[in-house]
């Protein structure tokens, strides 16, 4: 406790002085608070996922001044001219916030989503070989494998019950088999998580960001404003010695991720020098780089890094969006019958022409497949907000005018050095002025019809907010969509999905991510408990 004194009179100190030296944001409106110390930040992060996104959004307006632990003035921002301009416009100039540097060191390593300006612009040119157009003929094979192997598992499972039903936790099922996915695909290892593998990396992955992030308390959330507080070497020490659970679990998947990919590289190199290289997406970046000119080159640590960033943005965020989708089709038969109509159809089509696999132009040449994908990321963004800081005074330009606590109205909001920026990816994803009046309501049709506001460009997918934007959108946005759309008809071609009583009571938990939790059973993790049948073939 003595400590925790200590170090919030020194952040208060501190605090004091960069308000008398800084533009101030304090007249932007935004919600009360009831504690100095905490903030709005209990209210902001204990709830579900973008709840309290949507109720601020709709009380104070597309920007909303939000108070951190210990009185700093943080903006959450749906407005897209000023998301337009923070992630596209201006480049680099808004970074991710120098606090949580050291844990994102375990989270994603020195790769692509940790580096900053020129050395994410080198990180980028090496990557972007693994993800272009031409390797998507590899990975969707892959990815129908993976979910053929799951689709078997549940069909034995169906066929040894009296109702011919079974109750399956979905998620469960997805998260194993997106990880099959990934280790196959982006570094042809074989995780085994289908086949219930004990292998530790595999295991080290099992509920990973759950157990990091889930279940916020006051003193966790005051923990994390700390370290944008306090020097460097403080924030490294804690993060990577600290007795504490959540972090333990984080390390031990950091570090068993950084033991396997040195090895991989190490046969990746082999393969290339023996002229046996692979396919896979580090065999690719491998190749990427030894082409580079070698002050460009990525050094051991920055390729170990893209293998940390790829698990962790490549596996959980693909098998938590399944979830999503296949909820949603439950709770909306008439949208699934459609969606199997349509996939049936074009199974019907590829066999006439000789053929017995989907391509990625099938894939790609379902319009109510695309609509049906594109709602759920729309609807139910996995990352739900991202959080940037102001690496210099700037000016951010706004799509309607604010009035300020003070009644002046303002078409732009001057922000100092240093403010920080929560982004909301699900605000901006429900916004009226983008995606209509009927914003809150979950329709696949909208992307039929095209009743879509595409004024002010922002995202790499259907103008959707969830893959971000600008130059550090996410690079593997495609990869994932067709992931997406291979594991959906692999598994709606197959199966009905039903709701349960505990899937009537799933909640969008906020743990890093927008992750199924049963109301009342949190404590069990990340489950999404659905009834599937066989899909009649009548």
């Amino acid at each position: 406790m003595a400590l925790l004194l200590a170090l919030s009179s020194i952040c208060l100190i501190f605090l004091v002085y960069k308000r008398v030296k800084r533009i101030s944001i304090a007249n932007i409106r935004g919600p009360p608070w009831k504690s100095w110390l905490y903030g709005n930040f209990p209210e902001l992060f204990k709830g579900e996922a973008a709840e309290v996104d949507f109720k601020w959004q709709e009380q104070y307006g597309d920007v909303v001044r939000v108070r951190a632990p210990l009185g700093e003035d943080r903006l959450l921002v749906s407005d897209p001219k000023a998301l337009q301009y923070i992630y596209q416009t201006s480049g680099y100039r808004f970074i991710k916030p120098p606090g949580g540097k050291e844990l994102r060191r375990l989270l994603t390593g020195t790769g692509i989503a940790f580096v900053e300006g020129e050395d994410h612009k080198r990180h980028r040119k090496v990557l972007l070989p693994g993800f272009g157009g031409p390797e998507a003929k590899f990975y969707v094979p892959v990815f129908f494998t993976q979910s053929g192997k799951m689709a078997s598992k549940w069909k034995e499972m169906i066929s040894t019950s009296d109702e011919q039903c079974a109750v399956i936790d979905v998620h469960s099922w997805t998260s194993r088999a997106t990880l099959d996915a990934i280790g196959e695909a982006a570094f042809d290892y074989q995780f085994g998580a289908l086949d219930n593998s004990a292998e530790p990396l595999t295991v080290a992955y099992t509920n990973l960001m759950f157990d990091t992030f889930a279940v916020t308390t006051d003193n966790s959330a005051l923990s994390m404003c700390l370290m944008d507080l306090l020097p460097q070497w403080i924030v490294r020490l804690f993060v990577q010695k600290a007795p504490i659970k959540r972090l333990e679990h984080l390390r031990t998947a950091h570090d068993l991720t950084v033991q396997v990919a040195k090895q991989l590289l190490k046969e990746k190199y082999e393969a290339l020098a023996a002229e046996k290289p692979k396919r896979d997406i580090m065999s690719l970046l491998v190749k990427a780089n030894l082409s580079e000119n070698p002050k460009t080159q990525l050094s051991v640590e920055e390729l170990v890094g893209q293998m940390n960033t790829i698990m962790f943005a490549g596996h959980e965020t693909t098998a938590t969006a399944l979830s999503w989708t296949f909820l949603e089709l439950a709770r909306r038969p008439e949208v699934q019958d459609r969606l199997r109509t349509q996939i049936r159809e074009k199974e019907r089509a590829i066999f006439a022409r000789g053929d017995t696999e989907f391509s990625v132009q099938d894939l790609d040449s379902m319009p109510y497949l695309t609509a049906v994908v594109k709602e759920v990321l729309r609807f139910h963004p996995v990352v739900f907000n991202t959080v940037r800081q102001a690496a210099q005074d700037n000016v951010i330009p706004l799509s309607k005018p604010v009035t300020l606590t003070t009644g002046k109205v303002v078409q732009e909001i001057a922000v100092p050095k240093g403010t920080t920026i929560i982004a909301s990816i699900a605000g901006y994803n429900r916004h009226k002025s983008v995606w209509g009046e009927d914003a809150h309501v979950f329709d696949p049709a909208r992307w039929l019809a095209g009743n879509t506001n595409k004024e002010v460009p922002i995202g790499v997918y259907g103008n959707l907010f969830t893959f971000s934007g600008g130059l550090r959108s996410c690079i593997g946005w495609r990869f994932a969509v067709l992931e997406l759309h291979a594991f959906i008809v692999e598994v709606i071609n197959n199966f009905e999905f039903s709701l349960t009583k505990e899937s009537e009571r799933i909640r969008r938990e906020a743990c890093g991510m927008m992750a199924p939790t049963v109301e009342g059973e949190v404590q069990k993790g990340s489950q999404l408990p659905l009834r599937v049948t066989i899909a009649s073939r009548q």
